[in-house]
């Protein structure tokens, strides 16, 4: 597998970008989804087993794409990341792989007391499971 998409295609006001393969054929990946698996070395990190956990990003849209070469695009977000690059095979891993992988991100959300829509740890979360409630 190797070569540039036929075309990167932002769709629903930057919330949606459709990248067309030849021979892969379409991924349609949310910004959300692009956001937190951000090939940037502040999600990526050097040598982490998972990426940065980053929550909050359900409603982060898309809002530029920059060419770099004839090998991957920068994204530019609403919520002011710009430091990734996404390479066509990295495309075409997170396409390849989106179930699995955004399976894994909720699980992980879900673990540290997370939300898609605030990336804070939930103070629910810190509270022991037996803990009383407040009347």
């Amino acid at each position: 597998m190797s070569g540039a998409p036929k075309t990167l295609r932002l769709q629903d006001e930057g919330r949606r970008l459709r990248v067309e393969f030849a021979e892969e054929g379409d991924f349609a990946f949310s910004a959300e989804y692009l956001r937190v698996f951000s090939p940037s070395a502040e999600v990526q990190g050097h040598g982490l087993a998972e990426p940065q956990l980053v929550g909050g990003k359900r409603a982060v849209r898309i809002v530029k794409i920059e060419p770099v070469g004839r090998y991957a695009v920068r994204l530019y977000f609403s919520d002011g990341h710009d430091s990734g690059l996404y390479s066509w095979d990295g495309f075409r891993h997170l396409g390849s792989q989106h179930e699995r992988l955004w399976a894994r991100y909720l699980e992980r959300l879900q673990q540290q007391g997370m939300s898609r829509d605030d990336d804070v740890v939930a103070l629910s979360a810190l509270r022991p499971k037996n803990a009383l409630k407040d009347a």
